[in-house]
């Protein structure tokens, strides 16, 4: 058995939140500018062009990507052969993102109840998935999830007679009826299966793969591919105001589910697509 002390995953954290703020992923860049040279519309090219300046000043003066810092959200995975130290997992995670948004003045989001709407001033709560793994390691997985995008996601019980075509539809619905209030181009994170939570928490973590990388299972990489060349044929465009590009990337996780369901949720994400990830 091997003991890690809360206080590491805590330091984790917050150097998570850092980089997640200040520091847009590769991939994420890389298919920003791919998305601006091979856009027809001026003024779809001069949106992405600016949102790349955004990235690059926000990384060199150290300065968030967006006014909305987002929820702290954080998929954990424990791995079995591992003894947590030294206090509590959920303390030490809201400990570390009051550390790392007061730290680093990142703007308060978070209220302590929906209808009181009194703000927590250090953007605590953190939302935070754990789940046990083969191993004796832990893997932190970030996200600063934006209340623009994430106001926008949907889910629905489909009946299995609606089929593949029926979870397209409603994919693509989901982001055209979005339209420019995410922040497009977004990322789509779809979840497939399982119960009425479980595939909203599979949709909320098909965002954390990285960008582009297809699905394990190869109907859902073809899914991913169709849904993203009908999500991008809808004329959405960067910021809404037209173009080729209203998506980078769809991921697609499933799971099993009941004979009489079909689960889909989807999870959209703004191209300010902020995730940090840590083992120890």
């Amino acid at each position: 058995m091997r003991e890690v002390s809360v206080d590491r995953i805590q330091a984790a954290v917050v150097e998570c939140i850092e980089r997640a703020a200040f520091e847009l992923d590769a991939r994420v860049v890389s298919a920003l500018q791919a998305a601006r040279d091979q856009e027809t519309s001026s003024v779809a090219r001069t949106v992405l062009e600016e949102l790349l300046q955004n990235q690059r000043i926000a990384r060199e003066e150290r300065r968030p990507m967006c006014q909305d810092t987002g929820t702290a959200v954080l998929f954990v995975e424990l791995g079995q052969e591992v003894h947590l130290v030294d206090g509590d997992l959920r303390s030490a995670v809201d400990d570390a993102v009051h550390e790392g948004y007061t730290r680093h003045r990142l703007r308060a989001g978070m209220v302590g109840h929906p209808l009181s709407r009194e703000n927590t001033t250090d953007n605590t709560p953190a939302m935070l998935h754990v789940r046990l793994a083969p191993g004796n390691r832990v893997r932190i997985r970030f996200m600063a999830k934006g209340g623009g995008c994430e106001n926008m996601n949907r889910l629905a019980m489909l009946t299995p007679a609606q089929g593949r075509e029926g979870v397209l539809a409603f994919v693509e619905e989901s982001v055209r009826s979005a339209g420019g209030r995410p922040c497009p181009p977004v990322v789509v994170g779809v979840g497939l299966g399982g119960t009425f939570e479980r595939t909203a928490e599979l949709a909320k973590e098909a965002l954390l793969r990285p960008l582009g990388d297809p699905a394990a299972r190869d109907e859902d990489a073809a899914l991913e591919a169709e849904a993203l060349a009908r999500i991008n044929a809808l004329g959405v465009g960067p910021m809404g105001l037209g173009g080729r590009t209203t998506a980078l990337a769809v991921h697609v996780e499933s799971t099993g589910c009941h004979i009489a369901s079909l689960p889909v949720a989807v999870n959209l994400d703004c191209h300010a697509h902020r995730h940090a990830e840590a083992v120890l």
